[in-house]
């Protein structure tokens, strides 16, 4: 049986009401395995073995057979390396809730059985991981523990940054990881600041950062932050813009066009954030922090549609005023797919004479977690340093490290690494395709729902221009059309909404999770799968 894998996470579990099937790639020459439940009173068991794959290791051991016999040397090594995987399979990754072996993230394993060393590469999702120094000291104290392990070397190292969906993005956004919307849909919040100082905490924690000021009718970050050189520039050769920086973060601003603030309609306005946002050469970040504008009209539509939106940060603040225009924001994401991970109440109180006042009242930010189901909160003081370092040009995360205010931003910024991870795993297994059931396997982000298409009814199901006449509404693709027996040769994520099929036949299909839900399903999955002896 094959099962398509996401490359960022080997562990994959496959369930309805009659399969189950759990699945751990192997890590070298580990043995594994699997076991599928059809029904209650079936279940069939393979262990397989899988042949080792690393060519480093391979070379390793050669030069080692030349000073013992080789049969026992590779007996030798092979249960030295079984126990360095086993050690390190101790080690749990908490996002993805299993180990770092299982996880895939140890690499270019080498070992020197006779000298007693061992070095190995911990390559994590992202280079912000809030607990990658944890990782590198119990990677070393596991390993250690093995009695004939005199010495080991532990490096660490991150994915570059892959979109799961870059083939479908314009060239400027193809090397982004991940893109955070920071919103409120309200003016005077503190979104802005929000945004600036969450992106620089990520930056101090070790990721590639950018931000992008989609306010082009009052930019917040020129003021903000005090870049050397306050004006874009152009790559007269490709046409695109190139960002200027400040303290290592990338910045985009129409503030930083030489034109100040806009005045013009809102089809111009959504017209020039996307080519400052799209023409840009980004290069390879981890994180992208755009900083929306205020409202949820065209400039935030055409944000959400053009860009793909890992997750969004919503700010708002204690008055029922902020509660009433922030749940309008939260519905607009939710409708367009985008996860809200987390709220920021700003100004909620103040410390004076021994006591905590708060002069604008409580509740607005828990209403929002409580009412929308989202999962985090964080309050910020109101302070008058945080106030007069957007003023400044310098961040408060950069100007006080260790204050309070920092402190609040690191846990923002932690929840967002950790929920960005989450998410980009969840999108990249929500829709797969299984040679040995000939069917197409669906399980929503967010959902425990999971569920079997047959591939001829997706594709007999396309509502694109090519398949339905867009003015008469007349099915053009017939039934006949379609064989049986088609299959998909390419499954993509397309955002957090749909998926892109390519077809034998060269078509690509777009498809919403919201449309694959309400197709006929297969029920008898089991029927499919051949029985092994």
């Amino acid at each position: 049986m094959q099962v398509v894998h996401a490359p960022s996470s080997p562990l994959h579990c496959f369930r309805s009401s009659n399969l189950q099937f759990k699945g751990l790639l192997p890590s070298e020459n580990a043995s594994i395995s699997f076991t599928f439940h059809c029904s209650v009173h079936r279940q069939i068991r393979q262990r397989i073995t899988w042949p080792p794959y690393n060519k480093s290791i391979s070379r390793s051991r050669t030069a080692r057979a030349a000073s013992v016999e080789a049969g026992a040397s590779a007996l030798s090594s092979g249960t030295a390396e079984s126990d360095v995987l086993k050690a390190l399979s101790q080690i749990i990754d908490p996002d993805f809730g299993t180990d770092i072996v299982s996880c895939g993230f140890v690499k270019d394993l080498q070992i020197d059985e006779a000298l007693g060393e061992v070095s190995f590469r911990l390559e994590l999702t992202t280079p912000a991981c809030p607990i990658k120094d944890m990782f590198e000291q119990k990677a070393n104290e596991v390993v250690a523990m093995l009695p004939w392990v005199k010495n080991v070397a532990v490096t660490m190292s991150a994915q570059p940054a892959r979109p799961k969906y870059s083939g479908q993005l314009p060239a400027g956004l193809q090397t982004i990881s991940n893109i955070v919307a920071v919103s409120s849909c309200k003016g005077g919040v503190g979104k802005s600041t929000v945004a600036v100082n969450l992106a620089y905490t990520l930056a101090d924690m070790g990721a590639r950062v950018g931000v992008f000021d989609a306010d082009v009718y009052g930019p917040s970050l020129p003021t903000m932050v005090s870049p050397e050189n306050r004006l874009l520039e152009m790559n007269p050769e490709k046409k695109t813009i190139i960002p200027t920086e400040y303290l290592g973060v990338k910045l985009v601003s129409f503030g930083f066009a030489g034109q100040g603030r806009a005045i013009m309609r809102g089809p111009m306005v959504s017209g020039v954030i996307d080519q400052l946002l799209t023409t840009t050469e980004w290069g390879e970040l981890d994180y992208l922090v755009i900083d929306m504008p205020p409202g949820t009209g065209d400039i935030q539509l055409t944000l959400c549609q053009v860009v793909p939106l890992t997750a969004a940060v919503i700010v708002t603040t204690p008055q029922k005023l902020a509660f009433i225009d922030v749940a309008k924001g939260v519905r607009m994401f939710s409708k367009l797919k985008v996860p809200c991970v987390a709220v920021v109440e700003n100004m909620c109180h103040f410390d004076a004479d021994g006591k905590r006042y708060y002069p604008f009242g409580r509740g607005s930010g828990s209403q929002v977690v409580q009412q929308f189901g989202i999962p985090h909160l964080f309050d910020l003081p109101i302070r008058p340093t945080l106030s007069a370092s957007g003023d400044s040009g310098m961040p408060e995360v950069v100007a006080d490290p260790r204050g309070e205010v920092s402190k609040t931003f690191q846990d923002l910024g932690i929840c967002i690494v950790q929920q960005c991870a989450k998410i980009r795993q969840q999108v990249s297994t929500a829709v797969t395709y299984d040679k040995a059931a000939k069917a197409i396997r669906v399980k929503v982000p967010d959902s425990d729902e999971e569920f079997f298409l047959h591939p001829a009814t997706v594709r007999r199901n396309d509502r694109s221009a090519q398949s339905v006449d867009e003015w008469t509404g007349e099915q053009k693709l017939q039934y006949v059309d379609v064989p049986e027996d088609i299959e998909p040769e390419e499954i993509r994520p397309m955002g957090n909404y749909a998926v892109s099929i390519t077809w034998p036949d060269g078509f690509n299909q777009i498809t919403p999770y919201d449309q694959l839900q309400t197709m006929e399903r297969l029920v008898d999955v089991c029927g499919l799968i051949p029985a092994w002896t």
